[in-house]
């Protein structure tokens, strides 16, 4: 990863997935255009194609010129939703390795930090779209966050209040959202078994049942992805729609089944996931995790 981004001017914004609201977009630009940042907004940011921000020629084509262009300081997806898997295998991971670009995004972009991991062994950032720097109103916290960590010439470190046994750890991070993690097993662009040995995993969700939430938990035990970590980060699942044929089932119930079925820690508190107030994450990098007391510490190394 390249090293040496002093300053953070100019911002580019990509929409690899779905389509894109346009004042959503323009308030995004005016917050950083109020900051001093100047803003470049791809092509796909206005186009829509059936349910994805243009064809997947040019959405893969602007992700890839977009993660490679140097004279970018940070590479911001414009929101999540669905198309980055199709377009996976499109992309020239070690060109973008090499370009050494932040690139953020989370939901559907779990799809690209995870093959970015797999593929080079990139480092790449689960954080704000730039539908949460246009949100009405902006989370200040969350966005004052990933701009922190873009520009951190020091260890980094943030605390949150965390429920699950005492760990102290360190290992790889990686992971996101959970429906995008379990859709990618079997793939090329799954993290490698050396790379989740010893790996800290966080996971999140939006909108899913209990049940479906359990089923995927199970699923990536059942998949022995899990068993060689250090410990398992639960982040928001809000909102859980509760089903007919719940009888009581929870969200509850279904962390209960993952520490039941796991030998790691799993803590639950991480704030991250489709809430307005999420973390940034380095996806690929190596973190230091504490939870004692009922708070958690998670630092890393300058990451650029």
């Amino acid at each position: 990863m390249a090293r040496g981004l002093r300053a953070l001017r100019r911002v580019g914004i990509v929409a690899p997935s779905g389509f894109v609201n346009g004042e959503v977009l323009e308030r995004a630009a005016r917050w950083f255009a109020a900051r001093g940042l100047q803003v470049q907004a791809g092509d796909s940011c206005f186009e829509r194609h059936l349910r994805f921000a243009g064809t997947d020629d040019l959405r893969a084509a602007e992700l890839q010129r977009f993660a490679t262009d140097r004279s970018l300081d940070c590479v911001l997806a414009a929101r999540g939703g669905y198309g980055l898997t199709r377009i996976l295998d499109r992309l020239d991971y070690d060109a973008i390795a090499a370009a050494g670009r932040p690139i953020v995004g989370y939901s559907d972009f779990t799809a690209f930090n995870l093959a970015y991991l797999a593929r080079a062994g990139g480092i790449s950032l689960h954080g704000p779209a730039a539908t949460d720097f246009g949100a009405q109103p902006p989370h200040d916290e969350t966005l004052e966050n990933l701009l922190a960590v873009l520009q951190a010439r020091t260890d980094y470190e943030t605390r949150f209040g965390a429920a699950g046994p005492d760990v102290e750890a360190s290992g790889l991070l990686w992971g996101g959202n959970l429906a995008l993690v379990c859709a990618l097993l079997g793939t090329p662009y799954f993290p490698a078994p050396a790379q989740r040995r010893g790996s800290i995993v966080f996971l999140e969700d939006v909108s899913e049942p209990a049940y479906k939430v359990e089923r995927m938990f199970v699923q990536l035990v059942q998949a022995g992805v899990l068993d060689r970590c250090k410990a398992v980060l639960l982040g928001s699942f809000e909102p859980v729609p509760a089903q007919v044929n719940d009888n009581g089932f929870t969200l509850e119930h279904a962390i209960d089944t993952l520490r039941q079925r796991l030998a790691v820690p799993v803590i639950t508190g991480l704030p991250f996931g489709h809430v307005p107030h999420k973390l940034t994450l380095p996806v690929g990098a190596r973190v230091r995790l504490r939870v004692a007391d009922g708070t958690a510490t998670l630092g890393w190394s300058p990451l650029y």
